[in-house]
């Protein structure tokens, strides 16, 4: 423990991991929190599905000369409500909407790369992740958006909690589930955009999926399961960056490791148990 401490130490003296580590946390708090929610839904790839929409948008922004984070928030946010949308009305289940819009957006982005400027090293960032790419502007954005992120989701967590369990009973008891539904798609698009600085499009649903079902295995209380999906999200970035640091490996798919390994330490504990 005391040489995580010193390698930590040690990591927190460059200014890009500074910046890497205050946003990325930020960023896994809100992912680990809405994910759980998303999971419960059945809704857990709508984070994959949004992140290849971003990286469609990104690829336009910059064949463009455009602010890419300007492009791709609103860009991302109507494809969330679009999703949404297309889910409920049963025409086209959840899934399959998801996997339309993945494969669609991602085909997009790169036949818009192929005709323009080539894959370079800022889209390449966006695509797999780079610490290196996060400005101090990317910060300061990222920091902001992931701020308000998780005010909103504070202030109506007893709505969301409602519209996660049993969205009947809440329409019922005259809660806005529509409304609520949308809220959380809006606050799952925010999250994976300012993710894909740090993850990269194709990694970013991980920060979603994993810390959620990782705590699913032990936990069985909603408040249990959001406080342990929050300590191990944070936990797997933290290791996740000193591992890619030490080996100089890349930082989202260090992360995700991590979380593989967490996700089965608990599932051994939590078969034990079940016995």
């Amino acid at each position: 423990m005391r040489q995580i401490v010193s390698w930590l130490g040690e990591m927190l003296t460059y200014p890009f991991m500074q910046r890497a580590f205050l946003a990325g946390i930020l960023i896994c708090v809100c992912a680990s929190l809405l994910g759980v929610s998303l999971v419960l839904k059945r809704y857990s790839m709508i984070g994959d599905g949004l992140s290849h929409v971003g990286f469609g948008a990104l690829a336009v922004a910059s064949a463009l000369h455009l602010a890419p984070l300007a492009v791709t928030i609103p860009v991302v946010i109507l494809a969330a409500f679009v999703l949404l949308r297309l889910g409920e009305n049963g025409k086209l289940k959840g899934d399959a909407a998801v996997a339309m819009f993945s494969t669609g957006a991602l085909a997009v982005g790169v036949m818009v790369v192929s005709l323009t400027t080539g894959m370079n090293a800022d889209l390449n960032s966006y695509l797999f992740g780079s610490i290196l790419a996060m400005s101090r502007n990317d910060v300061v954005l990222s920091v902001a958006l992931a701020v308000v992120v998780l005010i909103l989701y504070l202030l109506f967590y007893n709505q969301l909690f409602a519209v996660t369990f049993d969205p009947v009973f809440a329409r019922a008891t005259g809660v806005r589930t529509g409304f609520f539904n949308v809220l959380l798609a809006v606050l799952t698009a925010v999250t994976v955009v300012l993710g894909m600085r740090m993850m990269g499009a194709l990694l970013i649903s991980s920060l979603i999926i994993f810390p959620a079902l990782t705590a699913m295995r032990l936990c069985r209380h909603y408040r249990s399961v959001i406080l342990t999906a929050v300590c191990l999200s944070v936990s797997g970035f933290v290791l996740g960056m000193t591992v890619s640091f030490l080996f100089a490996t890349p930082a989202g798919a260090s992360i995700v490791v991590v979380d593989i390994v967490f996700y089965g330490i608990f599932a051994a504990l939590g078969a034990v148990r079940s016995r």
